[in-house]
């Protein structure tokens, strides 16, 4: 297997530090030929940016404020994504949405910083890459109000239930799949909805440096995730779909293409 996109990675997240390079060749030897960077906060953002100028081709990156962290927002760090944006340094404005799971910044203002980036995207052109959990109501009511001004939409980590992603496809939403739906705990109930996500619509990430796919055996020494663990998730969806794992691949790869505009070069994005 070789060609596979990882469209959602914390590759700027400081556990990489270390030996990224060795994780990239990890991911290359395990058929990953292109990763999209998240970027989640101001650090992030600066990074995963420096990443993609660093692996041109192999590495991109997205600029976006995580609602974990929307006590942050201000006038710089919207400036931030808006400039990034612009000049196509990111292929996507995010990691943005809702997360009521844990309630680290009050819901009023996640959302507010929420609808901003959405304005952002707008303004720009750019896809969004779009956070939800245990918030999908507020998060389709918000999205909703925005997506006529948007372009093309991906919900990240898609973990919710059936009516949850029918509206996201309602609102032409694309669907990223991670390691969620091979943890037998809690993403059983993925393996049931995940053949009514049309092939033009899904994408595969690892999310890593989280959700290690528990179908790895045996399991590694570390609880580390990395983008070389891909394959297990496109092995799963693939079961779960009844496709053959080859051509979800290149079904995959070439929606990950196509969304984030992989094969043009920043400043044919930048003119878009």
């Amino acid at each position: 297997m070789d060609d596979l996109i990882d469209i959602g990675a914390n590759l700027a997240h400081e556990s990489f530090d270390a030996d990224l390079d060795a994780v990239l060749d990890r991911a290359r030897e395990a058929g990953v030929s292109q990763i999209v960077v998240t970027g989640s906060d101001a650090t992030s953002n600066g990074r995963a940016a420096e990443l993609a100028r660093a692996y041109p081709g192999r590495l991109h990156a997205t600029a976006g404020l995580h609602p974990h962290h929307a006590d942050q927002a201000d006038s710089d760090l919207y400036a931030q994504i808006t400039a990034a944006a612009r000049d196509g340094r990111i292929v996507a404005v995010g990691e943005t949405g809702l997360d009521f799971f844990r309630d680290l910044c009050p819901r009023a203002t996640q959302e507010r910083v929420f609808a901003r980036q959405l304005e952002i995207a707008a303004a720009t052109g750019l896809p969004v890459f779009l956070h939800q959990r245990d918030a999908h109501d507020r998060f389709i009511s918000v999205l909703r109000e925005h997506r006529d001004a948007l372009g093309d939409c991906v919900v990240h980590c898609f973990t919710a239930d059936r009516r949850a992603l029918f509206e996201c496809l309602d609102l032409d939403c694309h669907i990223g799949i991670t390691g969620w739906i091979c943890d037998e705990r809690r993403g059983h109930h993925l393996l049931d909805i995940v053949d009514s996500v049309p092939a033009e619509r899904l994408m595969i990430e690892t999310d890593a440096p989280y959700l290690m796919p528990r179908s790895i055996h045996p399991k590694p020494r570390t609880r580390r995730n990395e983008p070389m663990h891909l394959p297990h998730v496109l092995a799963r969806l693939a079961e779960a779909r009844g496709a053959m794992p080859e051509a979800l691949a290149r079904s995959t790869s070439a929606t990950a293409r196509a969304f984030f505009r992989l094969d043009g070069t920043a400043a044919e994005r930048k003119a878009s």
